[in-house]
């Protein structure tokens, strides 16, 4: 599952948990470069008759561009799925921080003993869309997670926030 749960050190300030949530990735680093080759390979096969003639150099130019594109195309899409949440649990606060690339950081905050895990499970934008309620707003988390994840997500955060509580 893209998400973990992290018991953090033991230091004073720390929280009593903690949980990072991010996209999942389908094209591993070597699935990238497997890929630019092939497609690099499949857009070249074609130049080996234009070899030795003019037209070469006039073809050539476009060719590596629509190369550039795919590599600049995906590179860009896995730096837009960069992102991070952070939920943090205390004994008297809870926070959600969401890095996103490109955007300024995220931040909510509430008393973990007021938060409600609420699960929209068909009137959210996806189905078993996952909401946290405390404090002076509803935020959303794991929006980006499947809706298998979301289910059980929303049952691991319920049974750490009611540990939580005396």
């Amino acid at each position: 599952m893209p998400y973990e749960w992290i018991t953090p050190d033991t230091a004073p300030d720390a929280p009593a948990t903690e949980l990072h949530l991010w996209p999942y990735r389908s094209l591993s680093n070597q699935g990238f470069v497997t890929f630019i080759g092939i497609t690099a390979t499949c857009i070249a096969a074609p130049l080996i008759g234009l070899i030795g003639t003019p037209v070469l150099w006039g073809v050539l130019p476009f060719l590596c561009l629509a190369i550039w594109g795919v590599w600049y195309a995906i590179q860009r899409n896995k730096r837009d799925g960069d992102l991070l949440e952070e939920l943090r649990l205390w004994d008297d606060r809870i926070t959600l921080t969401r890095h996103t690339p490109r955007k300024p950081e995220q931040s909510w905050e509430a008393n973990p003993h007021w938060v409600q895990v609420i699960d929209h499970a068909s009137d959210g934008p996806v189905p078993h869309y996952l909401t946290l309620r405390g404090g002076p707003r509803e935020v959303e988390i794991g929006s980006f997670l499947s809706e298998e994840e979301r289910v059980q997500l929303r049952r691991e955060i319920t049974d750490r926030l009611q540990a939580m509580r005396p």
